[in-house]
Formats: structure tokens, C-alpha cells, sequence
């Protein structure tokens, strides 16, 4: 019987991209089940966003106190501003999802 699980379609899907573009399959293949899960990534992403928000605060503080330059406070509040639309991004792409599948028919 045919394996129908998702790990098995992305792989044949990966499979059949590489072999029209001539890659090797063997090496996609176990890239892909190498690879981190999607619970690790996001876990990691979360981290990561994390991170830029306590660094933006931290130059924040040094510039009341006046130990930091402006390019460093700019620097600073625009990669925490782009993390911040990043993950409100994927919270409502999170929340679409959600609807969309309560929307199912069973």
C-alpha cells in the first residue's frame, strides 16, 4: 500500500521538482528529513524575536542615560519594528488558518 503521510508527498513533490532541474534526489531527500520540524523553526523564530525586543530595550536604556549613538538606537528600533510586523504576520496567518479549518465541513 502506498505511504500517504505528509513527509512522504513533500519528499515525492521534492523529488520530482529536483529530478525536472536535474538535482540530485537522494540529497533533498534527506535534507528534508534532516532538517528541523516546524515546531523547533517556530520555537527558534520565537527566541530570536524575543531577543531583538530585549536588545531594543537594553539601547534604549543607554540612550536616556546617553551611552549610545543615534545610529545605534535607529538601528536598534527599526529590526525590532520589522520583528515585531514579522510576528504579527504570522499570528494572523496562524488565526486564518484556524478559522479556515473551524469553517470545514466534517
Amino acid at each position: 500500500m502506498a505511504d500517504t503521510s505528509a513527509l512522504a508527498a513533500t519528499q515525492a513533490y521534492s523529488k520530482a521538482i529536483n529530478n525536472s532541474l536535474g538535482a540530485k534526489p537522494e540529497a533533498v531527500s534527506q535534507e528534508a528529513v534532516d532538517g528541523p520540524s516546524f515546531a523547533e523553526m517556530l520555537s527558534h523564530a520565537g527566541t530570536d524575536a524575543i531577543e531583538t525586543g530585549v536588545n531594543a530595550e537594553q539601547i534604549s536604556l543607554e540612550a536616556i542615560t546617553g551611552n549610545t549613538g543615534l545610529a545605534d538606537i535607529v538601528t536598534a528600533v527599526s529590526n525590532a519594528e520589522a520583528t515585531l510586523e514579522t510576528v504579527v504576520a504570522v499570528r494572523d496567518r496562524v488565526i486564518q488558518a484556524y478559522q479556515d479549518i473551524i469553517k470545514m465541513p466534517i
